[in-house]
């Protein structure tokens, strides 16, 4: 059953992006995609998150005896002449599966581009999934700032704080400059920040929620675990 609830559904749709959901629930959400001009676009948000998570990863090359196993298992396996050429099959190119995942995504947009267009805001507007760190699988947070600047963070989880704890709200832009507080938020519940209080914000800037005395952090930087991380990604321009 898909969600009526905006967050919900986004979640869900960011579970089928990371190939989380087994069948029928994933057929409904594909035509979920296929058929909403939204779903779509949370989709399309997913897939640049993620892609650009993956490129702060190191690259790791698997062992051949490794790679020969997933592509045996998958039916991928090539042919004997072109593993005695040394030659490498088009499946192998890690660039290529990339470039094709996002042009499905942008393939998916492209009849409701035209009112995508006409819709869009006149300035720049961004979006972070905050995450459980090291945990891609668990958005807990999602970062919205429109055009006008204003920054909108809501809850996808109702996490459980005890009483003599806080969660303080972070931005950080330059590592010289140091974190700034955006204040604390009460677990599950969103909040809604002005521009003046935001200023200025760009691609890559990062926002995490951190687990702090009660009243906050007694420093001007975070002195508990971080809860929540990532980073803004650019959905919209001028």
């Amino acid at each position: 059953m898909i969600p009526e609830a905006a967050e919900p559904r986004r979640a869900l749709i960011g579970e089928y992006v990371l190939g989380l959901l087994e069948e029928p629930e994933a057929s409904e959400v594909r035509a979920l995609i296929a058929q909403d001009r939204d779903a779509a676009r949370m989709a399309l948000e997913w897939e640049q998150h993620l892609l650009e998570l993956a490129d702060e990863l190191p690259p790791q090359s698997p062992s051949l005896q490794l790679w020969q196993r997933v592509q045996q298992s998958l039916g991928w396996a090539p042919p004997p002449s072109a593993a005695a050429s040394g030659l490498t099959p088009w499946w192998d190119s890690l660039g290529l599966w990339r470039l094709t995942s996002g042009a499905l995504a942008l393939l998916v947009l492209l009849s409701w581009l035209p009112a995508v267009l006409r819709d869009a805001p006149a300035g720049p507007s961004y979006t972070a999934v905050l995450q459980v760190p090291g945990e891609s699988a668990r958005p807990g947070w999602v970062v919205k700032v429109d055009s006008d600047g204003a920054l909108t963070l809501e809850s996808l989880v109702a996490d459980q704080i005890p009483a003599d704890r806080a969660v303080q709200f972070w931005t950080l832009i330059d590592p010289k400059d140091g974190p700034r507080s955006l204040g604390l938020i009460e677990p599950g519940k969103g909040v809604t920040l002005n521009a003046e209080q935001i200023g200025a914000v760009q691609a890559g800037q990062l926002f995490e929620l951190t687990l702090e005395p009660q009243g906050g952090s007694p420093l001007d930087r975070p002195t508990g675990p971080v809860l929540y991380i990532g980073r803004a990604v650019l959905i919209a321009s001028n």
